[in-house]
């Protein structure tokens, strides 16, 4: 790049390969000299005065895969300060390719180096406001999309400024805020240029779409600010004769329901609802697609029965649910947003009680309508049949069972009948396979759903009246071979069992290959996952009449914890399910112990030593940990009445363990730390007087009890309470 006679063609190739070693290597692969000088022949490439559009195009690229390396540069105010200069004078080249990689490299900047973009927003504003007027589609979405990223970033530094708060270490500059009255009218531009057949084609993303999905963005970002500015427009374009302005001023005004209080968007929401319930007969199809997700969206938002926020009422519901019902059966991409419509509409009541009753007149409709909509045949597009089910499962999530049982009952004949026949489906492509496999998917997905509302009200006899029936489909269908269909047919007989009960024991024989394969299946790790959770299941139904099974489910476990080829997040699950398994088998898990506790122990060990450099990481430390914890709880518990003197060789490691895990404050997951206390109440009550000197030597569990009973959270200061007292009896004794 320094030799002014190479050829452009090998400045072209030098500047690809550059970037292609930057994307595929980490920031700590490269000495800082190394970016030094990568940036140095980037920077050089982006002179397109003195290089080809070629080698242009090649530097942006190269500079945007870079960014990663290029912390320590931009720390730098003079380097900092000549990296933007030369990115933004590429933003107004003339070549559009050019333009649109170096947008791409702004957006990939405000979400990389957001916190020293301060200086530089004025100029990046007009710009991006240009660009998204004016300039052609590609480089206009570009431009959009630096705001949407500056919003996320914003509205990520909010959520941690309101979950940690001056913990937060995040700084935010409010810079959507500062720009709202201007950004705003630039997004509403936008919304006009729709085009004619966007509602047709499920992977079309154009400006139009792109400056909506900002403005929900940003009314997220500055809350109530928006409403003043974008008000204006919807009633000034929402009864134009025009299509284009109605369905702008639509998606407008569904695209700032998420953000702004229920104070400030009650009045308008409920001042517009009944021109938006017409708006579902507007002439275009545009409109009455937008519509309906409008609806969608103020049912999802503004639907809080349980708040006394609502904008549904005892006396506008039957005419909504007949609109729903009629708007249905418009065209697919209508109905598809007509289902989220009455899965919101549902999931209002979900946590209302006898609140739900209000929807009982209308469920028999509402599910013949979302049946004949599942089983439409003029529509390619597999999501809306996927969408009629879903909702399907929503609306008995929901119901009142004991209003509904005998319908609910009806709906499971239906779907078991329907399970059935797609083995009848004539497999002739690998499409067809697939179809048949999506299609099994979501009908075990229903029947789970069903088994789940019969089990919360203890309706069985309804389940044994089916069992039969259903575990011969769902053994059918582990026939095909599709980790998406074994995944769902696993959770419908995880819920089976644990809705039977005991009676699950006779399907176990024919069952237990399955589950066997389930368990090993490192390749579709989510099925492995499933599988791990139904062997929870299945302790919980049989209680000891596992035993028969137990030698080969531990075998299956024990090797997965020990794979490095499955995927790590189904390691903690594996070690909650050991924990249920000590719990439900008691003194017969002793011959497992010298193989688990080794397991427990390294696992605990990792929760220390791995490098928690990002939130996903903390995360996966957080449930690893939990999931020692609910492995040691469960295997005391089961030890507490015989042979709880296994567990002694192990004690000093399991209290130095909960004891570092407990005084580390960078971990602040609740959850962990219940788990973490519940454990030592554990370990104090199943080895009782034998341990009282671990409990003499250390003073940690009194400082931090008495803190932890002091906690806002009632659940931890119930457990912390509980375990000083069994402590104290174990000190006293």
């Amino acid at each position: 790049m320094t030799n002014a006679d190479a050829p452009p063609s090998l400045k072209q190739a030098t500047l690809d390969a550059l970037g292609y070693v930057c994307e595929e290597i980490s920031p700590e692969d490269l000495e800082q000299d190394q970016v030094n000088a990568v940036l140095t022949a980037v920077v050089q490439g982006m002179n397109y005065v003195e290089n080809s559009s070629d080698v242009c195009l090649a530097a942006v690229k190269a500079l945007c895969n870079a960014l990663d390396f290029a912390e320590t540069n931009f720390q730098n105010e003079l380097e900092r300060n000549y990296i933007m200069k030369v990115v933004c004078e590429t933003a107004m080249c003339k070549e559009a390719d050019i333009r649109k990689a170096a947008f791409e490299c702004l957006v990939s900047i405000a979400s990389i180096y957001y916190d020293l973009l301060e200086p530089y927003m004025q100029t990046l504003f007009e710009l991006t406001a240009n660009a998204a007027r004016v300039d052609e589609e590609p480089v206009a979405l570009q431009a959009v999309e630096f705001w949407s990223t500056i919003c996320d970033e914003e509205i990520a530094r909010q959520e941690d400024s309101q979950e940690f708060g001056a913990v937060s270490s995040s700084c935010h500059f409010h810079f959507v805020e500062k720009a709202v009255s201007l950004l705003v009218p630039m997004l509403l531009e936008t919304l006009m240029k729709q085009e004619e057949d966007q509602d047709q084609d499920d992977g079309i993303w154009n400006i139009s779409m792109a400056g909506g999905t900002c403005l929900g963005l940003v009314a997220r970002a500055v809350k109530d600010a928006i409403v003043p500015l974008v008000m204006p427009f919807i009633e000034g374009n929402i009864t134009k004769p025009d299509w284009r302005s109605r369905e702008a001023a639509t998606f407008a005004f569904g695209s700032i329901l998420e953000g702004p209080s229920m104070k400030k968007l009650t009045p308008l929401v409920h001042a517009g609802f009944d021109f938006l319930l017409n708006a579902t007969k507007d002439q275009n199809s545009h409109v009455r697609d937008t519509t309906a997700w409008t609806l969608s969206r103020i049912f999802e938002f503004v639907h809080l029965p349980i708040t006394g926020f609502s904008v549904v009422t005892n006396a506008n519901l039957p005419r909504i649910i007949e609109i729903l019902l009629t708007s249905i059966k418009d065209s697919p991409n209508v109905s598809e947003k007509i289902c989220g419509a009455l899965y919101f509409l549902a999931q209002g009541y979900e946590d209302a009680g006898s609140m739900s009753s209000v929807l009982t007149p209308f469920l028999g409709e509402i599910i013949s309508a979302l049946l004949a909509t599942a089983d439409r045949s003029d529509s390619s597009n597999s999501r809306l049949c996927a969408s009629a089910y879903e909702t399907l499962n929503e609306i008995v999530r929901c119901s009142h069972i004991s209003e509904t049982l005998n319908m609910t009952v009806q709906l499971l004949q239906e779907i078991l009948k329907r399970l059935n026949q797609t083995f009848e489906i004539p497999i002739a492509s690998s499409d067809d396979k697939e179809k048949q496999s999506d299609l099994q998917a979501l009908l075990c997905g229903v029947v789970q759903v069903i088994l789940q509302k019969f089990s919360s009200c203890h309706e069985k006899s309804a389940i044994l009246h089916f069992a039969d029936q259903m575990m011969v489909l769902f053994l059918r269908v582990f026939s095909c071979n599709s980790s998406n269909v074994h995944e769902e047919a696993m959770l419908a007989i995880g819920a089976l069992a644990y809705a039977t009960g005991p009676e699950f024991v006779k399907y176990m024989p024919e069952f237990y290959k399955y589950l066997e394969m389930g368990l090993q299946n490192f390749g579709a790790y989510q099925v492995c996952c499933v599988s791990v959770g139904v062997v929870g299941d299945i302790c919980h139904a049989l209680d000891n009449k596992v035993l028969p099974y137990c030698d080969g489910i531990m075998s299956a476990l024990l090797k997965d914890l020990s794979s490095s080829e499955l995927h790590r997040s189904v390691k903690p699950p594996i070690l909650s399910c050991i924990g249920d398994i000590a719990l439900t088998i008691g003194e017969n898990f002793e011959k497992y112990v010298p193989y688990t506790m080794p397991m427990l122990q390294g696992a605990a060990e990792l929760c220390f030593r791995m490098d928690v450099p990002d939130d996903d990481s903390i995360e996966y430390r957080n449930e690893l940990s939990r999931s020692v914890f609910e492995a040691y709880s469960g295997i005391l518990q089961g030890f507490k009445n015989s042979k709880s003197e296994l567990m002694m060789p192990y004690a000093g490691n399991i209290f130095q363990f909960v004891e570092l895990f407990l005084k580390d404050k960078s971990s602040v997951d609740e959850c962990v730390t219940k788990a973490g206390v519940a454990m030592v109440g554990d370990l104090a009550d199943a080895l009782g007087p034998n341990i009282k000197l671990l409990f003499k030597e250390s003073n940690f569990h009194s400082e931090l009890l008495g803190q932890f009973c002091q906690s806002d959270d009632e659940q931890l200061r119930e457990t912390a309470s509980w375990v000083q007292g069994v402590i104290t009896r174990v000190l006293v004794s």
